[in-house]
């Protein structure tokens, strides 16, 4: 267990009575209106693994279909160690941020050569899985093995954060140990399965970071943001409640542009277009410049040799001086 650590005496003793209820709440609520979800049904962790790397960063939308296509066609952690990259990346397309495809194809291996194939159980042996990092491990101990663990996603620390801390705003932000140390107080014995479930259920679809659904909400009567807000209006606005995602979840500032134009948009489009070339053939820069980019012009070929160097280097692509392929 993470060791409480001094930021302003965030970490409370909460009140026995109050934590009950957000817990009875909250499970009550989940039994009712949880989410349909094909990992929830099963408890196998290499199911639970390729779930979670596809939901991270992705919507769970576009995750469904994506999901049960990838375990037809690798059904068992040896089936997805065991097979091309080139062929995995294929099935993974078009869902987005391939270097997952290989990240997970590595993790497979790395289970095959040092746990003979099978996933571990503890937090301590899944962090030694490169590519899996304390919420991951936390996820699949938990949903695959049961394990009485917490842990803590973007979505989860939101919730946190405005049922038990509120508004906070003279706070700086929690640090990673901070949040875990905050999850694990607030667990219920004996129930981390549905508990996590129906936090990420509640953040996902009504505890959203904008346009949050308060009158909707399981926990209002016990949330301490919302009791916070209420000093200042009757029925807390929209716009108010978006506070709270400045607070729970400050991000860095960047710059806009049009995804069409980012480096990423043309990584995706180059490993889309390479999964319709006949396997093993490749394809010279020059010729597969102006099929990813429409207005590609000669000067274009030295970034276009750069993309193509870190996808080879992500492990996305094989790249020589004929050209570029899957591998």
């Amino acid at each position: 267990m993470v060791q409480p650590t001094s930021a302003s005496q965030l970490y409370l003793n909460f009140q026995a009575a109050h934590l009950k209820q957000v817990h009875s709440e909250l499970l009550q609520w989940y039994a009712l209106e949880q989410r349909d979800l094909p990992w929830r049904s099963t408890h196998d962790p290499y199911a639970i693994l390729v779930s979670e790397m596809m939901l991270q960063q992705t919507q769970v939308q576009r995750v469904l279909p994506k999901y049960e296509q990838f375990l037809t066609a690798f059904p068992t952690i040896a089936d997805l160690a065991h097979a091309s990259t080139a062929d995995v990346i294929s099935v993974w397309v078009p869902l987005g941020y391939n270097m997952r495809a290989v990240r997970l194809q590595s993790i497979a291996r790395q289970v095959m050569a040092e746990f003979d194939g099978r996933i571990p159980d503890t937090i301590e042996e899944l962090l030694t899985l490169k590519g899996i990092g304390r919420y991951t491990a936390g996820a699949i101990a938990c949903f695959a093995f049961m394990k009485q663990v917490a842990m803590v996603d973007t979505n989860i620390h939101r919730v946190f954060h405005r049922i038990f801390l509120g508004l906070n705003l003279s706070e700086p932000a929690l640090t990673s140990d901070q949040r875990l140390c905050l999850a694990e107080q607030v667990l219920p014995k004996g129930l981390a399965y549905n508990w996590n479930q129906a936090l990420m259920d509640l953040g996902a679809t009504i505890c959203t970071s904008a346009n949050p659904q308060c009158a909707r909400c399981p926990l209002q009567v016990n949330c301490k943001a919302y009791t916070e807000l209420s000093q200042y209006s009757l029925f807390p606005s929209g716009t108010a409640m978006r506070q709270l995602s400045r607070v729970a979840e400050k991000k860095e500032p960047y710059r806009k542009q049009p995804f069409t134009s980012t480096n990423r948009y043309f990584r995706g489009r180059i490993v889309d277009h390479l999964c319709s070339v006949p396997e093993g053939q490749r394809i010279p820069l020059t010729s597969l410049g102006p099929i990813i980019k429409q207005d590609f012009q000669d000067e274009d070929l030295i970034w276009l040799q750069q993309l193509v160097e870190k996808l080879a280097k992500d492990g996305l692509v094989d790249f020589a001086e004929d050209g570029v392929r899957l591998p």
